[in-house]
């Protein structure tokens, strides 16, 4: 096989490529072999110096990389020992990147780079790459090259080689053989790349020496390498059909935020055109799912949580994250789950999940054991890792497992995810926006009950979300003739559409059905908004004007100080503040958040803390509603009675309290009866009081 590969005029073109374009490099990686063992080269520099090999080097991957390798032992870099090093291509032309699906068998054998993100991931394990076997007659060492994934055995101890020639068995010898780490990922297709629903597909990549280790299940990279097929296999029986595999040569890995949108200077000069006019938030807000009527406070803030703030590192280590959360909850039949749909497709590196369907690695990570890992246990990515530096739709996120549940925790505010499972601890990156929708336990949402009780889920998981909105499906004459009118217009629009294009003599023209659809046709294209939000991303970090500080501050301080004992804001919702006012700059493209931003952020916040954040009773912001279940009059009111039954179990000789005498107890305290029965009820739901007879009580705790 060297024989074959072996071509003395192409060592010579290699190595005059080294030391004429990479003496320097190859000096300093001696330096430090052999934790570095790998020289990186630039495709282009190889073109530029000699097209032939560069050629040469996709069509016959093989033989130009093992002369490659072979001319780089020749350069001489005054050290004692002998280097081997990787030869290791990057930055292939265009040309040559190919999309998975779009992998065919006249691609096998060549060099491509395939573009992905990382799905699973194997632990590193070593790999037999010279085999030294012992005969069991004569004791001879035989070494044998292994170049399959299947034991090579030799069929007898040859003589030429110091054995006895006889037909023998043999023993391998671990300790006298060469082993090399090796790795398996596999890669799947950007979701953002797919269109109509398409399932994407995937493809394993085997990676050896000092590729290993480095990869992690989320990352977004392209891998350099060459295609080739693995006979499948069927117990003992080898089949005919192959899989597709990637032996990589070099892993790119993209860390620049939505590097795969493709912005040409045409788009730029369009964006940065848009961005000056004053009606950009109207025409953006406006662009967002236009089908969907109304919801306008939603759509803007919508508009905010695509656009991000800034996650800041500090100089301490500590992590901030600039993502917006928002949640919406809501009565049936609101468009919560065709809005999530419509961001997905929208924003630029989002996931859709379902919090009820997700299974296996569900929406964080999970450890698996299935053929991927070849029955050892392997890190698969969920949705919030896919989602990394994007946004992740979650439907349903109330009936999530309880497992997904405890992970969300960290996975929203430190915007990482932790994995400690069978063997391997791990933590992945999840800097990703979390937009999420769920239902209401009874079907409607009840602006009297708590939003807490109303959603199945623990309300610390809620005070991790920076907007919660409720969505109200209430009667009113006006609002719903609007409605109507919008989505019987747009079906008829829809009609008209189809008639006229599956109807050889239709009575309807073009301009009939345009004018019915110019409401529902986005001011911006989804394709422009999505490069328009990609380059505010890339290119604006805005910084906050100190009247905008202090606008914010002072909102705060008042807000706070309104009430000694409701807490109105934590500084959880200050942070969603200045998270709020950066977006918004961002929108105009703008690297100064101004007074105005502030009070756009101001507006939102004050307008979700009214739907859901109120306490009916005093009519002031609570935030315990939120991040308790109960506001702070509530929690107060709840105290007194648990004193007035403990004070009545305490006289009474069965060492209960009946529900009349509690109320009339309660009533002489000044606590109206409607709300100690109500009381009673949510303290019984919560195991604070249990009932051993009808009408009597007594505390748990006793």
């Amino acid at each position: 096989m060297v024989i074959l590969l072996k071509d003395k005029s192409l060592v010579s073109s290699w190595q005059m490529f080294f030391e004429e374009n990479c003496k320097s490099e190859i000096e300093t990686v001696a330096l430090s072999y052999p934790e570095k063992r790998s020289i990186f080269v630039d495709y282009w520099d190889i073109d530029r110096a000699d097209a032939e090999i560069a050629e040469l080097l996709i069509t016959q991957p093989v033989k130009a990389m093992f002369n490659a390798e072979e001319a780089l032992k020749l350069i001489d870099v005054c050290v004692e020992q002998n280097l081997l090093l990787h030869f290791r291509v990057v930055n292939l032309p265009d040309l040559h990147k190919i999309i998975i699906r779009h992998i065919r068998s006249n691609h096998l054998g060549m060099l491509k780079a395939v573009e992905g993100l990382v799905k699973k991931r194997t632990e590193v394990r070593p790999k037999l790459q010279l085999a030294a076997f012992q005969c069991n007659k004569c004791g001879a060492i035989m070494q044998i090259e292994q170049d399959e994934d299947i034991l090579k055995e030799p069929s007898e101890c040859y003589e030429d080689k110091g054995g006895c020639g006889r037909v023998s068995s043999f023993k391998l010898s671990t300790n006298l053989s060469k082993f090399i780490d090796s790795q398996k990922i596999e890669i799947q297709e950007n979701p953002e790349g797919l269109r109509g629903g398409a399932q994407p597909e995937r493809i394993s990549v085997f990676l050896e020496d000092d590729l290993v280790g480095e990869i992690a299940p989320g990352d977004r990279v392209i891998v350099n390498g060459l295609l080739r097929s693995l006979q499948r296999r069927r117990g003992t029986f080898r089949l005919t059909s192959f899989d597709k595999v990637i032996d990589a040569n070099s892993i790119e890995n993209q860390q620049m935020a939505f590097e795969e949108v493709d912005i040409s200077p045409e788009d730029e000069e369009e964006i940065l055109q848009a961005s000056k006019d004053e009606k950009i938030y109207l025409k953006i807000r406006e662009s967002m799912a236009p089908t969907i009527y109304g919801m306008e406070l939603e759509k803007e803030a919508l508009v905010l949580q695509l656009f991000g703030g800034l996650s800041k590192k500090m100089p301490d280590g500590t992590y901030i994250r600039g993502d917006i959360h928002s949640l919406f909850v809501g009565d049936p039949g609101t468009a919560k789950s065709q809005m999530l749909n419509y961001m997905s497709k929208l924003a630029p590196r989002s996931i859709y999940a379902s919090g009820k369907a997700s299974s296996a690695a569900g929406l964080t990570a999970a450890a698996v054991r299935d053929e991927f890992g070849e029955g050892q246990w392997t890190l698969e990515a969920g949705a919030l890792v896919l989602a990394d530096m994007g946004i992740a739709c979650i439907d349903e996120i109330d009936k999530m497992s309880e497992q997904d549940r405890s992970s969300l925790h960290q996975a929203m505010e430190q915007q990482e995810i932790s994995i400690a499972k069978a063997g391997i601890n791990a933590t992945l990156k999840s800097r990703c926006a979390v937009l999420a929708a769920a239902n209401p336990k009874l079907g409607r949402f009840d602006d009297f009950m708590p939003i807490s009780e109303q959603i199945n889920m623990p309300p610390a998981l809620l005070s991790r979300f920076d907007l919660i909105f409720s969505i109200q499906d209430k009667p009113s004459r006006e609002r719903d003739t609007n409605l109507a009118s919008h989505i019987l217009n747009t079906h008829k629009a829809g009609e008209m559409v189809e008639n006229i294009e599956k109807t050889e003599h239709s009575t309807h023209s073009k301009e009939e059905s345009d004018e019915l659809l110019k409401p529902v046709i986005p001011t911006f294209s989804p394709e422009f908004l999505r490069k328009y939000v990609a380059y505010a991303k890339r290119n604006v970090f805005p910084v906050m004007e100190n009247d905008a500080m202090r606008l914010i501050k002072e909102y705060y301080v008042d807000l706070r100080n309104q009430s000694d004992e409701s807490i109105p804001f934590t500084p959880r919702q200050l942070e969603a503040f200045v998270r709020l006012t950066e977006a918004s700059a961002r929108v105009r493209l703008s690297d100064v958040a101004t007074i105005k931003d502030a009070k756009r952020s101001i507006h939102i916040i004050n307008e979700y803390l009214k739907r859901v954040g109120m306490d009916k009773e005093t009519g002031r912001f609570d935030i315990d509603i939120i991040a308790t279940g109960s506001s702070h009059s509530q929690q107060q009111r709840m105290r007194s009675i648990l004193d007035v039954i403990k004070r009545i179990c305490d006289d009474s000789k069965d060492g209960t309290a009946g529900r009349s005498e509690i109320i009339t107890e309660a009533e002489a305290i000044g606590l109206p009866s409607e709300n100690v029965s109500s009381a009673l009820d949510k303290m019984k739901r919560n195991g604070q009081i249990y009932e051993p007879s009808h009408g009597k009580y007594r505390l748990t705790s006793d």
